[in-house]
């Protein structure tokens, strides 16, 4: 294999622009200014374009070095992963199950998702979790096996993703003891004379729940929205408020907070996606996570 350029002249590069010029970088790297000058030139000559140009008294990247600098980042975030996965990999007898888990997705509900492929002999399951855009990212990079989300990835035509949906679930309305009388006689229209608590607009779901409650002429009295879903339930369980909850995590929710459902939430769904960098997916945990469908 030949390559057009010598990627430790990369690295010189990419230092440079992420220390902002050469002395910085020459500090960070330890070596002479003039010699990480050279070899950023170097690599200008290899690839036949100016990577770097001065800005005033520092230097700014063009638009050839903005790309060499994005493929750069990828190139030496792989690096940084490697010693981990080589490491993963040379566990004897080890399964390695790496999910991304989108922040919308309700706690309990990646629970249930996961139950089918926990009983894996040997499974080692490491579960991150964080925003869409970020996870696809680390996708993208292999660091992720899969990714979890309450909806499928948006499209990017520089990321080659697929969806795979797991199913969907109706939504309820959960109260706690002290407000399930009050909340049960006359519902839903019984809502308008509880406290409601609600997911924030981060969550998908939002929107669905907020217009039902407008299509039923209700305006609940709001006191708490939750980004995080197992906070939202946990206050719900406390008595803060009523709260809408997936009805597939009906009984998981009466065991952990002692609620009971109210009624159905007719109409609103919780959909549910892995999402994989093959349309074929090889790994064959993974593949049975899908084929619970």
């Amino acid at each position: 294999m030949s390559l057009a350029f010598n990627y430790r002249h990369l690295y010189y590069f990419w230092v440079v622009a992420k220390e902002g010029g050469m002395s910085h970088a020459a500090a960070r790297l330890g070596m002479a200014v003039q010699t990480v000058s050279a070899q950023v030139r170097e690599l200008e000559r290899d690839l036949g374009c100016q990577l770097l140009k001065p800005a005033g008294r520092g230097l700014a990247l063009t638009e050839a070095g903005v790309i060499a600098l994005q493929e750069a980042e990828h190139i030496f975030q792989l690096g940084e992963a490697l010693p981990e996965l080589a490491r993963g990999a040379a566990q004897a007898k080890s399964v390695r199950l790496t999910v991304g888990i989108a922040d919308g997705l309700p706690k309990l509900v990646v629970q249930r998702l996961l139950q089918p492929v926990l009983g894996t002999p040997d499974l080692r399951l490491v579960c991150h979790e964080g925003e869409m855009a970020d996870l696809l990212a680390d996708l993208a990079i292999h660091k992720l096996d899969v990714v979890l989300s309450d909806h499928p990835a948006p499209f990017n035509p520089h990321l080659k993703v697929h969806n795979h949906s797991l199913g969907a679930s109706g939504m309820g309305w959960y109260a706690s003891q002290h407000w399930w009388a009050a909340a049960r006689k006359g519902f839903p229209a019984s809502l308008d004379k509880v406290p409601v608590l609600l997911p924030t607009t981060h969550s998908i779901v939002r929107g669905p729940l907020d217009q039902w409650l407008i299509q039923h002429g209700l305006h609940p009295r709001v006191v708490g929205e939750f980004e995080d879903s197992a906070l939202l339930e946990t206050f719900g369980g406390s008595g803060l408020g009523v709260f809408p909850a997936a009805l597939s995590v009906q009984d998981d929710l009466l065991q952990r907070h002692q609620v009971r459902l109210l009624g159905a939430c007719e109409g609103v769904d919780e959909h549910y996606f892995a999402i994989s960098t093959e349309r074929k997916v090889k790994h064959l945990v993974v593949q049975s996570l899908l084929n619970q469908r």
